[in-house]
């Protein structure tokens, strides 16, 4: 397999530290708000590759971290009046709902940062020691000069950055970055021998990946907008505290609106929530693997309803050919085209493309061979497990009986308000036709003072 190295621009071989295991680290959530449809493709990237792991026989160990300390965490909680922890344990719900309405599986281990303070400690100990770090004020930063391979990840140079126009006290530079930060009145703060604060962003993730992963581990992955500065100054500070860290640095790319990244700051999000009201969670999961991930992905809903609509080629065939075939075992191998286009860097456009081509010969067999309908329906249905879009599989078989259950209820209120108006008119032949229909089909209705209620008949279930 072949994946695309962020740190040395350029796709690589890719061989696990051990024989028969995959370590990966995500930068996760920082729950100051609801998730977006941005936040869930980069989850959504790793977990393929981690079921493309998994299906190849690979024991994967994926890191997904909470971030649920944050300055924007402080500033949103107390706009709202409420406690820090209060909101960061909402918008933590919100974002395992999303995860787990989208298909993305729950990972290994979810570690969240204030339970990881003790080993943030002594990682900035030991920079300090080092000379990688110095305090100030209650404060310690990271001396970016100090490091000398420091924007080898991101191809930055020093000198070349900008500089904040209002640095904080106590910074020798003002390019040093905070590894923890002085507490400042009525805010959330831990004990340390320089007195109490809170960790910096960067320094929590480098604490969780090495307190599950070790000191050296096989691919670290987030979305691009986080290779710098985060990912930069994560590796700089493990490295310089002795850590091997990460021997991959995956991005994806972003979902974009009119051309601009998807992001809180810039107003363009749209929440998962808002989707999942107009578009089934099979689609949205189907649109936002259609790209590659180093691809930027336009949101539109014509987008959506375009991939929708291709989509329910390949569903309606799994549902024809299953009710003709009957219940199968998914493969042990996969096809070779689509082995070798998920061994390139994870291509998931031409990935799909291979899956469409076996339906549309599948959709051939329908009517003429049905051993061989048999055998395309096992290929097809392997190479979307491997995806998450297995349609049969047990979550989306659980949305698709949600589906049938909202489309009968519209259409059985239809046929109430029709019976309504008729008993309001005296027509009660209308009426009468209306609820022997429903009987007939199986729905008994019960009239009340305020409205009419409808149930499936024990008799039918």
């Amino acid at each position: 397999m072949r994946l695309y190295d962020t740190s040395s621009r350029s796709i690589r071989d890719f061989t696990p530290i051990k024989k028969s295991e995959v370590g990966m680290y995500l930068c996760g959530a920082t729950v100051q708000g609801s998730p977006h449809i941005g936040h869930i493709r980069s989850s959504m990237v790793f977990d393929v590759l981690r079921r493309y792991f998994e299906f190849n026989n690979y024991k994967v160990v994926l890191v997904r971290n909470v971030t649920d300390i944050d300055d924007k965490i402080i500033h949103n909680a107390g706009h709202e009046d409420i406690p820090w922890w209060e909101l960061a344990s909402r918008y933590e719900k919100e974002f395992t709902w999303a995860h787990e309405e989208l298909g993305n599986l729950a990972p290994t281990i979810e570690p969240r940062a204030t339970g990881h303070i003790t080993q943030m400690v002594e990682i900035i100990q030991t920079l300090i020691e080092k000379n990688y770090a110095y305090v100030a004020e209650g404060s310690v930063w990271f001396s970016v000069r100090s490091f000398k391979d420091y924007g080898l990840l991101s191809g930055q140079k020093i000198d070349e950055m900008l500089s904040a126009q209002d640095p904080d006290k106590g910074k020798k530079d003002p390019h040093d970055f905070a590894l923890w930060k002085a507490s400042k009145k009525d805010e959330p703060h831990w004990n340390t021998p320089w007195g109490p604060g809170r960790p910096g962003w960067h320094i929590e993730c480098s604490a969780m990946a090495q307190a599950y992963l070790g000191n050296q581990f096989d691919i670290h992955g987030g979305g691009l907008d986080l290779a710098f500065p985060h990912h930069e100054n994560e590796l700089a500070q493990s490295k310089a505290a002795g850590q091997q860290f990460a021997n991959f640095w995956l991005h994806n790319y972003w979902v974009t609106q009119s051309g601009e990244k998807m992001s809180k700051s810039l107003g363009n999000t749209m929440k998962v929530s808002e989707v999942l009201s107009r578009f089934k969670a099979i689609d949205v999961r189907f649109y936002l693997l259609s790209a590659h991930y180093r691809s930027n992905l336009e949101f539109s809903d014509q987008a959506l309803s375009d991939a929708a609509t291709a989509f329910s080629r390949i569903e309606q065939f799994v549902i024809r050919a299953s009710e003709k075939v009957g219940e199968i075992t998914l493969a042990s191998k996969l096809p070779k085209a689509f082995q070798e286009a998920m061994d390139e860097d994870i291509a998931t456009p031409t990935a799909f493309a291979i899956i469409h081509e076996f339906v549309t010969n599948g959709n051939t067999a329908l009517a003429n061979d049905a051993s061989e309908l048999k055998e395309i329906l096992i290929q097809v249905r392997t190479m979307l497990d491997v995806l998450g879009l297995d349609p049969l599989n047990r979550q989306w078989k659980q949305e698709s009986s949600q589906d049938t259950t909202k489309a009968l209820d519209s259409l059985i209120q239809s046929m109430l308000k029709q019976r309504n108006e008729a008993r309001a008119a005296k027509n009660f032949a209308v009426a009468d036709s209306v609820r022997d229909a429903l009987k007939s089909a199986g729905i008994l209705i019960e009239d009340t003072a305020q409205n009419s209620r409808w149930s499936i008949s024990k008799e039918t279930k």
